[in-house]
């Protein structure tokens, strides 16, 4: 019977060398000298890099090609006589995030998780390395590939929800809101008041990792996150148990998450919680503290619309988005005014058809506005048609009119402060039948 060929388990170099630059770059030209001819063949300028990152990005891949056919990308293992097959027989469909990380597999996909790594280290390659490999070791004991399957309450699951709309660089929007907590055992469920907060961690990381199924990898695609958690019923009461979740998470977010979350945005947020995280931020680097934004509610408008586009914010938020709108959806044009401090604004809305219904959306940035709406037909002789008084704008307005003579519907905003508003609107008409029509 022939032997199978045994040879010593590569050692956990990558952790015992020196990380000073001379050593790594030493290293990864060993690393050079006996590559196969197929990680270099892989095209590195569809990502359109630098030529230093393209070569951080070429070495990265040489350490973790080495480290999965090696067996060591876990760690090291203390067992030092393996065989070879035994090494890579599990480790070679090795994946994260759902893309398969061997380089010399060839999937485009790779690339892209890899320079999240790079990015979040500055491209120093042995710090990527090692971020890499402790969140293969974390996704491991922390048994994330089963999260997904795990079960939570309904009224836990109905916290958190993906929106189909986008910001304005294409990015999945994910919300996570505390505002239907109303009982004691739910608040005590989320909060994980049992278990050692457990329980509640792993769903924490369960929204990620549904929030990461939808994202595609790929050079132009949609690639992170857009996260929203709303505080605006958090239990104050349990401020201990929602420090200690939040900084757990803020770290795993930053260890083992790189790229995935372009912005975390805590809105509606009390002023000990604002407090409490700035203690926080001081523990993690200056790149990952940039993605945590804390927003009282006075601002929560204001700021999402720097990120998303009217259109697609929901109108809870100050946007024009409504669950199930049979009006309008995220294609129709959205248009934008400005109104200065003490002035009036005028909006109008021409409409050259009759027998048509006139639809609108209006919102006001900050509210703090006062409104009229009109009808003006163009013919001198006909009446004007008051459609609204003078009122306090206090949310997302949505109004419509049957057109039966050419004109406009003209918009009168009064901004009585001191400060320059915004306004968003839209409108579009669609044939219709008057309702005494249909009566007779």
């Amino acid at each position: 019977m022939r032997e199978e060929a045994v040879v010593p388990v590569v050692e956990d170099m990558i952790d015992d060398i020196m990380s000073s630059d001379n050593d790594i770059d030493s290293d990864d030209h060993d690393h050079d000298d006996h590559q196969p001819g197929q990680l270099s063949a892989f095209p590195l300028d569809i990502l359109d890099l630098k030529t230093s990152r393209q070569n951080a990005l070429l070495r990265l891949r040489c350490r973790v090609e080495d480290a999965i056919l090696g067996g060591y990308i876990y760690g090291k293992n203390r067992n030092k006589l393996l065989s070879v097959k035994s090494i890579t027989e599990d480790l070679t469909g090795i994946s994260l995030w759902g893309v398969p990380l061997l380089p010399s597999k060839g999937n485009a996909s790779t690339d892209i998780v890899l320079m999240n790594f790079l990015k979040s280290k500055d491209y120093g390659v042995y710090d990527s390395f090692k971020m890499l490999r402790k969140t293969l070791r974390w996704k491991r004991d922390f048994r994330v590939a089963e999260i997904l399957d795990e079960k939570f309450s309904n009224e836990l699951e109905s916290l958190w929800y993906t929106d189909n709309g986008k910001d304005k660089e294409g990015r999945l929007l994910c919300y996570n809101v505390f505002r239907n907590i109303k009982n004691k055992e739910l608040e005590e469920e989320i909060w994980g008041m049992h278990n050692d907060h457990h329980e509640c961690l792993r769903w924490r990381v369960h929204i990620m990792e549904k929030a990461i199924q939808q994202l595609e990898f790929k050079q132009g695609g949609v690639n992170s996150v857009l996260m929203i958690t709303d505080l605006g019923n958090s239990p104050g009461n349990s401020w201990k148990e929602v420090r200690w979740i939040n900084k757990k998470m803020m770290n795993l977010v930053h260890d083992h998450y790189p790229g995935i979350i372009y912005k975390n945005i805590f809105i509606n947020v009390p002023v000990w919680f604002s407090t409490v995280h700035a203690l926080n931020l001081r523990m993690i680097t200056q790149r990952s503290k940039n993605t945590f934004i804390f927003v009282k509610p006075s601002k929560v408008t204001e700021t999402l619309l720097k990120c998303i586009g009217p259109e697609n914010l929901l109108v809870e938020y100050g946007g024009l988005k409504k669950e199930k709108d049979v009006e309008f959806s995220t294609d129709d044009k959205v248009l934008e005014i400005s109104i200065k401090p003490c002035s009036f604004g005028l909006i109008k809305m021409p409409v050259k058809e009759v027998e048509v219904t006139i639809t609108w959306d209006l919102i006001v940035v900050g509210n703090e506005v006062t409104y009229t709406e009109e009808f003006i037909p163009d013919d001198d002789c006909s009446y004007r048609v008051l459609l609204q008084e003078d009122k306090k704008m206090v949310e997302s307005v949505r109004n419509s009119f049957h057109i039966r003579e050419e004109g406009k519907i003209v918009i009168t905003i009064d901004n009585p402060t001191y400060k320059k508003k915004t306004a968003f609107y839209r409108y579009k008409t669609k044939p219709s039948v008057p309702m005494y029509m249909y009566l007779k």
